[in-house]
């Protein structure tokens, strides 16, 4: 891969950090090569030279849990209670939809909405999981890639005995067939998976060496629709069956009390925060900073864009400092700077990726480009304009690994007209008939 020199940037190397005027980089390979003020800029040689003076280069955004596939069922039933909306209509609809062809093309219609808002990595969890990685991998994103499991049948897993095994499989292929794909073990729920499901989902994970995710504590009475609940709270059930861990990460957590976040603090486990998604569902809101006190590794996802409706990684940091100085009746409770380091250099510890998330030298090429040049942008005082002012369609430019997928707004690594229309077409089958 050519070297590619980025000179005059305005440098924002990460979270809690000072951003640096007049900087370049140097690319190598798929790593940062060199970082430094344009008078030390080395000679070009072979390097494609990119002037992106006026604009500022960050760490590209993680996003920490997301549905890819579900864009087919974006707008398909908003304003609904979670359980209406979960078994009423998302459930029925993934019954008559979820094919590999689905899976692949709306999983590439969510890449496509995720380079446009500067998301470089996430941690996608569906069915037909090979589907989704192979969208993916097709598109240039790096991605932790977690197959699904229930106890119930899904197109992809018509026999529920068979789920742990599935995985196993998808997991045996993928694991280092493609450089920017992990394979991870999904457990949907305790509400969806018995303890022995669950047990042996956690222990698939800890034996292939992949992250065990699992959806914990997302609604005030989810602990009374736990399979043969063994604790008072859905934390407490995972912490009986032995499930908590360094290797474990429970998205949500909406709903957890002090005792609940010492276990998960002690643990090791970390969680990753929705808040979107947790307010359009009326979930609630979870107590980050509460987290953090007890050192907790918080990441930030989207969910999927069926239950938020976006997958713009800056209206949620946006939001997520925003709603907890509105929880907490404090303006100070989560600094801007603390929603920056979720989105990005926390999400990528929490998802096992530590290459990435900074812009340090020797760390992966995975960066994002910000025009500076508007209005709202205009002045740019602080990097916490990044969360409140700043979106997804500020992005001009991204680079993963090296590879340039996006250039003046323009997606270079696949066609997005294609995937627009695949996806049209599979949506004239998704609303039930009537």
């Amino acid at each position: 891969m050519p070297a590619t020199l980025f000179t005059h940037c305005t440098l924002f190397p990460g979270a809690w950090s000072a951003v640096i005027d007049n900087a370049f980089i140097l690319v190598e390979d798929s790593r940062i090569a060199a970082i430094g003020p344009m008078p030390e800029t080395p000679p070009p040689g072979t390097a494609r030279v990119i002037d992106v003076g006026g604009k500022l280069v960050m760490p590209g955004l993680v996003n920490a849990h997301a549905h890819g596939a579900m864009t087919l069922f974006r707008g398909m039933a908003d304003d609904l209670a979670l359980h209406t909306w979960l078994h009423d209509h998302i459930f029925p609809a993934e019954a008559r939809c979820i094919s590999p062809e689905m899976v692949y093309w709306s999983t590439k219609l969510a890449a496509a909405e995720m380079i446009l808002s500067g998301t470089t990595c996430v941690a996608d969890a569906y069915f037909f999981s090979a589907m989704s990685g192979q969208a993916l991998s097709d598109c240039g994103l790096r991605a932790v890639i977690g197959h699904g499991i229930v106890d119930f049948p899904v197109p992809s897993v018509p026999d529920p005995a068979k789920n742990v095994a599935t995985v196993a499989a998808f997991i045996a292929e993928w694991q280092g067939k493609e450089p920017l794909i992990t394979p991870a073990v999904f457990a949907h729920s305790p509400y969806t998976c018995s303890p022995s499901t669950l047990a042996r989902s956690c222990r698939l994970a800890e034996e292939t060496g992949v992250r065990f995710f699992v959806h914990v504590a997302e609604s005030r009475n989810e602990i009374d629709m736990i399979i043969d609940p063994r604790g008072t709270s859905p934390v407490r059930h995972l912490a009986a069956l032995g499930l908590l861990g360094d290797n474990t990460v429970c998205v949500h957590g909406v709903w957890l009390d002090d005792h609940d976040l010492d276990l998960v603090g002690r643990s090791g486990s970390r969680i990753v925060t929705c808040p979107q998604s947790n307010m359009k569902l009326a979930s609630g809101i979870a107590r980050v900073p509460d987290m953090l006190r007890h050192r907790i590794t918080v990441g930030l996802g989207t969910d999927g864009c069926a239950s938020n409706n976006s997958l713009d990684m800056f209206r949620e940091m946006d939001m997520l400092a925003k709603i907890q100085k509105v929880a907490g009746g404090d303006a100070t409770s989560l600094p801007a700077q603390a929603a920056l380091h979720s989105a990005t250099t926390a999400g990528a510890a929490l998802l096992g990726l530590p290459e990435i998330g900074r812009l340090d030298p020797g760390s992966r090429a995975d960066f994002i480009v910000l025009d500076l040049n508007r209005p709202h942008l205009t002045p740019f005082y602080h990097p916490d304009l990044l969360v409140y002012a700043a979106s997804g369609a500020d992005v001009d430019t991204m680079m993963v690994d090296g590879r340039l997928l996006m250039e003046g707004r323009r997606i270079l690594s696949f066609d997005v007209d294609e995937a627009k229309a695949r996806v049209k077409a599979l949506a004239r089958t998704a609303q039930p008939a009537g």
